[in-house]
């Protein structure tokens, strides 16, 4: 079968107005994906540069198929299934940072360049005391920026229309704010000088993003795929139809990559907040409150979740009922993220496993549905049933004596599963899994360390907790929700 660059696939040469640190699947199904509709609609014009960041690795298949690839999207929107092929055309080069070191340093130095994008894991935004500006390249990533942006800043003398937007999607909370921080950082260890921070703060712009999309990466079913396609592509990235990108600056830079203009869904916004509190709460609060009930009711994946009809009227009322009335969003944009939320759990092309979704499942209940729950009882003035029984299915599905390498061993119907989490939360629980429902509720629920506080003082929660775990205990995890939620 012939290879994606033998298919006499138009490719324009735009110039490179973005560098982006990481070549991994995410972004290239994501922010490549969008840039590359951007420019279909002629609204950038622009091609992106991919940096290999790290020594490992290989980028032979860039070279090889010119930096084209597909990205292949298959999912359910409204219900109905959805299949989109794209070949990205945008990416016009891919260079190590380490091994191409003088072609990557000549990238600051370029009149068109205006973006930086990164995707270098939550792990790659920290702070190194040991990178040196004499390294080429410093060892982390924001020593690799600070040293890129000082040698831009350098080369066009301090010139304020030459600042670079900078765009990193890392998971962590306010990563414009904390990457930006660790850049200075490194501008007072190599004693750069008040002038080159000033043009840190006035000509450049680091935006807080928030990233929303399922990206699965290289198919595990090539040769279906490479049929279906009519060529080979090994750079291939496979993902989800759905797609949010909410940028928090503190100046408007939507005219200079208009994703919204586009009909991408992009937010320009001063604020992220609201969309990450929308997110955490619905789709990750959705997932932490029903994976553990549903595992135990003898489901082992989501999909396989939303077929079972008492499972799915259980996630549905948790989110409808329960966590969209804590909101402040447009009710009618909780309304059609919520159904789009449950178009992604019911997607028939990801086999998400709910073991692999439990892992530390206390720290996300304490993170992604304790604020629901509080709000839902000031509020309402009652506790909300579906997140109250999802604090007993924790109990029930932590149940475990034994700690085997680091993991607590459960038990459902006779077959033992892995339960994994910090080694204090196993250790609860292999320690005070044979207590009555009512001890143990108790100290579950009184446990600082857990919960931030004693959730024992809530009116009525230590009762139906307790009464929930023991109904789960005596006649199982799906009679206890066919009892209180059929």
């Amino acid at each position: 079968m012939t290879n994606i660059a033998n298919m006499n696939i138009e490719k324009r040469n735009y110039p490179i107005k973005a560098v982006q640190f990481g070549e991994g699947n995410f972004l290239r199904g994501f922010v490549d994906y969008m840039i590359d509709i951007l420019n279909e609609k002629k609204r950038w014009d622009g091609s992106v540069t991919l940096l290999q960041p790290i020594e490992f690795g290989s980028l032979d298949h860039f070279k090889t198929q010119n930096c084209l690839y597909t990205v292949f999207l298959r999912g359910l929107e409204s219900g109905t299934e959805k299949i989109e092929k794209r070949v990205i055309t945008c990416c016009n080069e891919a260079v190590s940072c380490i091994k191409d070191y003088e072609r990557y340093a000549a990238l600051a130095k370029l009149d068109t360049l205006r973006f930086v994008i990164s995707n270098t894991t939550e792990a790659g935004i920290v702070y190194d005391g040991s990178c040196l500006l004499s390294d080429r390249p410093p060892k982390s990533y924001p020593a690799k920026l600070a040293k890129f942006l000082y040698e831009r800043y350098t080369y066009f003398n301090g010139d304020i229309n030459k600042g670079i937007i900078v765009l990193p999607v890392e998971l962590i909370d306010d990563n414009g704010i904390e990457l930006k921080r660790i850049v200075k950082l490194h501008v007072y260890d190599w004693k750069l000088g008040d002038e080159f921070e000033s043009w840190l703060d006035r000509a450049c712009v680091f935006a807080s993003t928030l990233v929303d999309r399922i990206v699965t990466g290289y198919p595990k079913e090539e040769a279906e795929v490479f049929a279906e396609l009519g060529y080979e592509d090994k750079l291939l990235v496979t993902g989800e139809p759905f797609a949010l990108w909410v940028i928090e600056a503190d100046r408007d830079i939507s005219d200079e990559i208009p994703f919204d203009k586009a009909g991408l869904p992009v937010i320009f916004t001063d604020n992220q907040k609201p969309y990450k509190q929308r997110k955490v709460r619905i789709l990750n609060g959705a997932h932490t409150s029903f994976v553990l009930a549903s595992f135990l009711a003898g489901n082992d994946f989501v999909g396989q979740s939303m077929d079972d009809e008492l499972i799915f009227k259980f996630m549905r009322d948790t989110i409808f009922d329960e966590v969209i009335p804590t909101l402040d969003l447009p009710k009618e944009d909780l309304i059609e993220f919520a159904n789009a939320v449950i178009d992604r759990f019911k997607n028939p092309f990801i086999k998400h496993a709910l073991l692999s979704i439990s892992l530390n499942s206390i720290s996300k209940w304490r993170a992604r549905c304790l604020p629901s729950l509080m709000v839902y009882l000031e509020r309402k003035g009652e506790l909300p049933a579906h997140l109250t029984f999802s604090l007993a299915a924790n109990i029930a599905f932590y149940n475990g004596n034994e700690i085997k390498d680091g993991i607590l061993i459960g038990n459902r119907n006779g077959e033992p599963y892995n339960i994994q989490d910090d080694k204090a939360v196993l250790e609860f629980f292999a320690k005070n899994s044979s207590l009555s429902s009512r001890e143990i509720a108790e100290l579950f629920l009184g446990n600082e360390e857990f919960f931030g506080e004693d959730l024992n003082r809530l009116p009525g929660l230590t009762d139906k907790v307790t009464d929930c775990l023991s109904e789960i205990r005596s006649n199982g995890m799906r009679t206890a929700l066919e009892k209180y939620f059929k």
